[in-house]
């Protein structure tokens, strides 16, 4: 079998093929090819790989993926976490990797668990027994016994006993006045 780098190992190959989902680039010391995929070519969106690379273009890469399927072995490239000036990795402890991955990872279908809104809550009071609010938002008591306003009789009661002390004050001041005189 064929020295291949190691994964995570970056290295100067020459680009093969270009397709229109990526480029093949060839690998130093052996026979076999790496993919370039286009989402890995530029950290920018990349519609045409043709517009980044050409056949026989020397490009940094950087190996992020082994693959066995059907008995051959698939390898993928990024470009995107090399500096292609200096081979410098600019993604060290493989992060955006990850974060990648973690992109392109399918989610459940809950659409078969649907939400009904409703304007009242299918809910029961502990305290009163009545649909359609929490016992902590009850304003009845247990037993039936509903809050009910003031009377006006208690609040004639309080507004004359003000008035009252209003009085009394202004004589007060107006006493003080007259003796300052």
């Amino acid at each position: 079998m064929e020295a291949l780098p190691e994964l995570y190992a970056i290295f100067q190959g020459e680009v093969a093929t270009v397709t229109e989902y990526g480029a093949f680039i060839k690998i130093p010391g052996c026979r076999k090819q790496g993919l370039v995929h286009k989402t890995h070519m530029s950290a920018c969106r990349v519609d045409k790989p043709s517009e980044i690379v050409d056949v026989g273009d020397k490009v940094w890469v950087k190996l992020i993926g082994k693959e066995m399927k059907d008995d051959k072995l698939k390898l993928s490239l990024s470009m995107k976490v090399v500096n292609q000036g200096t081979g410098k990795d600019l993604d060290p402890n493989n992060v955006s990797l990850d974060q990648d991955e973690r992109k392109k990872r399918t989610f459940r279908d809950y659409t078969s668990q649907k939400i009904t809104l409703e304007a009242v809550l299918n809910t029961v009071c502990k305290k009163c027994g009545c649909k359609g609010h929490f016992a902590k938002e009850c304003f009845m008591q247990p037993g039936g016994t509903k809050y009910s306003l003031i009377p006006e009789e208690e609040e004639e009661e309080v507004t004359a006993a003000g008035h009252e002390r209003d009085k009394k004050t202004s004589l007060a001041d107006n006493s003080s006045k007259k003796r300052k005189k």
